[in-house]
């Protein structure tokens, strides 16, 4: 259970209206393969809106390494927005976030990047017509400071002193997976992590019956001697332990178990015949 009262779990119809509200901006990107991984990047978390201002490729929608990178993203990057000027981006923008990895001179406060995520889940929740942007630079120059100021706050990705620049469609993929992180309270696992759900832990008696055929098929290939078992088996009953070991898995240990069991002229015609 999520106890964050700022992140609570949402519906997928939520989600979906939730992350219609974020925008992720790209001011002058030079290359048309970091426009479509970003799209990719947004499609992958769930979110759809891509601006892009004053791209140096006009035409990188159709760019052949644009459509490459994006792959199941091409939606994305097929409806991406794109605009002259910063400002005509952030239009009706209450929430913005200048990404950039130094506090500047001048210009808005610093936050790291779960934080602003944290916070942008807030946001939309208390302001239901409220848009937030998360605005990225160019490859080459990162955000100019006019582009910074024109933003509510700044927003960096803690990253190592020594190499601390990201490449940007990384940094679109770490900023949306965060942002993910937190419109779903950070609990809900998605169906690509589930799909072993159905696969449940083998019962207490299918357990005892593998243990002790394993504990056969030792004893048949000569590693376990019964004069002095040590812990063998306790150690192979807290693997098992560990593993949560399924129905079916425990049925495949005990076939091979079986055919470890089984005189050795019956295995090798087991093989010469191409047993299944």
């Amino acid at each position: 259970m999520n106890d964050d009262p700022a992140a609570p779990e949402q519906s997928d119809a939520d989600l979906a209206t939730l992350s219609g509200r974020v925008r992720i901006v790209l001011a002058r990107p030079s290359h048309p393969g970091n426009i479509g991984a970003a799209a990719r990047a947004l499609r992958t978390m769930g979110f759809a809106r891509l601006l892009v201002v004053a791209p140096r490729d006009p035409a990188f929608r159709s760019a052949p390494e644009a459509l490459a990178m994006a792959t199941h993203g091409a939606d994305v990057l097929a409806a991406t927005e794109v605009h002259d000027t910063l400002d005509a981006a952030l239009a009706g923008v209450r929430h913005s976030y200048a990404m950039t990895g130094y506090t500047r001179e001048f210009g808005p406060p610093l936050v790291d990047l779960r934080s602003a995520a944290q916070q942008t889940c807030v946001d939309l929740q208390a302001d239901r017509a409220a848009d937030v942007a998360f605005v990225f630079g160019s490859e080459r120059d990162g955000l100019l400071n006019d582009e910074v100021e024109r933003c509510a706050r700044c927003c960096a990705i803690p990253a190592a002193a020594a190499a601390d620049s990201l490449n940007l469609a990384q940094a679109v993929q770490i900023a949306v997976y965060e942002l993910r992180l937190a419109l779903t309270g950070g609990s809900r696992i998605e169906p690509a992590l589930q799909r072993f759900a159905d696969d449940a832990p083998a019962e207490h008696a299918a357990l005892e019956g593998l243990y002790a055929h394993v504990e056969q098929a030792l004893l048949a290939l000569g590693y376990l001697d019964p004069a002095a078992p040590k812990r063998l088996m306790s150690r192979l009953r807290r693997l098992g332990a560990r593993a949560s070991l399924s129905a079916a898995e425990v049925d495949i240990l005990r076939g091979i178990a079986a055919a470890a069991i089984a005189p050795r002229s019956t295995r090798a015609g087991r093989k010469q015949g191409g047993g299944s």
